[in-house]
């Protein structure tokens, strides 16, 4: 139960429609090794999506009750599972490697940490973000949406918002781990959110600050005034965070300015337009969008295949010179229900049986 428990690990979490590739060194071993002991990663290969009480784990796994349940909680106050309350006590679940176990170590990873996934992330990560739907969905800025558009719900970062009773904002982990490796990005680093249906939720967190939800528009604001994209899980319900992305740091759209990868994120139904009239040739657009979506000529021009309708060329330009306008129906991409129905069409593409882990 040594190397042979993580590659098992390692197996099962390539299983899953988010995805672990393998790669030829071994990178994906090493970042697991730093998170799990051997005798946790032998059970975590075992467990599934849908979440067991300890009870039924032990009859399943023919193991004693008490040593594997203290076993579970530790898994889980650390990140490592996740554990919830269902019928006959608390189940424990299995989670993806990313948005999941990396995910929850935001508030102790250390350089160890930080330098096993960057190798990671350079040897195979990118194979991961070109599966389809996208891990990620771009939300426009709220105040550049006008209101007389057709917005539905999960268009709206505002919407998701009003859906919680509780906010909070903590430090983001992708630049924490980009300065634990020497390469720190410029962007503020406290806007990293969560959202939860229960009230005060992050109520006496150590590592989450909690927020009023007035607060949780301040935070907002601040990620758009400092060029932050917003991005949500791509799907319609159920979204408990909030990334606020730029493309030196974060895991997801360093894919695009370091992979090149075009659909790494889903992007908004919406489109930015060029009042030619009212445009000065500032170009502080440009400076502004970080998906290369923008150039000049004479005035400013939008790319279409690469504008994903975040709205912060809008905030920069001085003239009101720009504009979000609706894709037509044919350009806007379906949003997947929940994230079961997001799995089950990443599941269908990687020809994967589903069965095998709920």
């Amino acid at each position: 139960m040594t190397t042979s428990s993580y590659k098992k690990l390692a197996e099962r979490l390539n299983q899953l429609p988010d995805a672990f590739p393998p790669t030829e060194s071994g990178s994906e071993i090493r970042l697991l090794q730093t998170l799990f002991t051997p005798e946790e990663a032998e059970l975590a290969s075992t467990l599934r999506l849908t979440p067991e009480t300890a009870k039924s784990l032990a009859q399943r796994l023919n193991r004693e009750i008490p040593e594997l349940r203290t076993l579970l909680k530790g898994m889980a106050k650390r990140g490592l599972i996740t554990a919830k309350k269902i019928e006959g006590g608390i189940g424990f679940a299995l989670l993806p490697f990313a948005i999941g176990i990396y995910e929850y170590q935001y508030a102790t990873i250390d350089k160890e940490l930080a330098l096993r996934f960057e190798d990671y992330f350079q040897e195979a990560f990118d194979k991961a973000l070109t599966i389809q739907p996208a891990i990620h969905r771009v939300l426009p800025v709220n105040t550049t949406v006008d209101m007389d558009l057709q917005i539905h719900p999960y268009e709206s970062i505002a919407s998701v918002i009003e859906e919680g009773q509780a906010w909070g904002v903590q430090e983001c982990l992708c630049r924490n781990q980009k300065e634990l490796i020497g390469d720190p990005c410029d962007h503020p680093k406290e806007v990293c959110m969560s959202i939860s249906s229960h009230p005060g939720a992050f109520d006496g967190s150590p590592s989450i600050r909690s927020l009023t939800k007035a607060e949780a528009y301040q935070t907002l604001q601040i990620a758009a005034d400092a060029g932050l994209v917003h991005s949500i899980s791509n799907n319609q319900e159920g979204h408990w965070y909030i990334c606020n992305c730029c493309t030196c740091s974060c895991g997801i759209l360093r894919g695009i300015q370091e992979f090149g990868i075009a659909n790494v994120i889903a992007r908004s139904p919406y489109l930015s337009v060029v009042d030619e009239d009212a445009c000065t040739s500032c170009e502080l657009c440009l400076d502004a969008c970080q998906f290369e979506a923008l150039s000049h000529d004479t005035v400013a021009v939008v790319d279409e295949t690469r504008c994903v309708g975040c709205g912060l060329c809008i905030l920069a330009c001085p003239d009101q010179a720009l504009s979000l306008t609706r894709r037509p129906d044919s350009e806007i991409l379906e949003v997947p229900l929940n994230k079961q129905a997001w799995r089950e069409a990443r599941a269908e593409i990687m020809g994967i049986d589903l069965s095998d882990i709920l």
